[in-house]
């Protein structure tokens, strides 16, 4: 056992001290925001905005770009989703999980290729596609944008975009050597899973109360 966490560890051996703390935390705060998202708890999005937060900050130091450019945008999508998920359809419901409509499959495959072009440009623009990884990075990033404006709308398909994504990023992650947030992708994709069947039970169903 010792000898696995000799291993782990020897990832970080060139890595900031304050770098392996903020990703720790970071960790920690995602968990808990995917977690309150599968309970359609409101405290998965000031969970989320610390997350993200701070994911911004240690992805600009790993240079992908991408999952950084999701972050920023995870954390304005949080602030939209706080809204909406606060919004009522009565006196005491609150809006429910609902399947999206064909316009918003339209909408998402408009989003998916809008953000692929855009982190594409990003790359392309700053010479940063000299790995593999930079392509993996700009076609996962394309579908957590989807997920995430799936997700503040509280649309059930947001679930099957972070499982595909999350399953992605998995090996990417361990690769660039973010082994404690690869392990955490992987705890995610599971966690999504059940996000999904918790979902589809409550489908359509008005909450009375955000908090539970």
């Amino acid at each position: 056992m010792s000898h696995i966490f000799d291993w782990l560890f020897a990832q970080y051996q060139s890595t900031p001290t304050h770098l392996i703390v903020l990703e720790m935390i970071g960790v920690v705060f995602t968990i808990l925001s995917v977690y309150y998202s599968k309970r359609e708890n409101i405290l998965v999005y000031p969970t989320g905005l610390m997350a993200t937060g701070l994911y911004v900050y240690i992805l600009i130091y790993y240079g992908l770009l991408g999952d950084m450019l999701i972050n920023a945008y995870y954390f304005t999508m949080s602030i939209l989703g706080w809204y909406f998920w606060t919004r009522k359809v009565d006196d005491t419901h609150f809006i429910p999980i609902t399947k999206t409509t064909v316009k918003e499959k339209k909408w998402s495959v408009l989003l998916f290729l809008g953000a692929l072009l855009f982190v594409f440009l990003i790359y392309y623009l700053t010479d940063r596609y000299n790995t593999w990884t930079a392509y993996v990075d700009t076609f996962t990033t394309a579908i957590f944008f989807v997920g995430m404006w799936l997700m503040a709308k509280k649309k059930i398909e947001n679930w099957l975009y972070w499982i595909i994504g999350d399953i992605i990023t998995v090996p990417l992650y361990w690769y660039k050597g973010l082994i404690f947030s690869s392990i955490l992708f992987a705890v995610l994709t599971v966690i999504a899973i059940y996000g999904y069947k918790a979902w589809k039970k409550n489908l359509n169903k008005s909450p009375q109360i955000l908090l539970k």
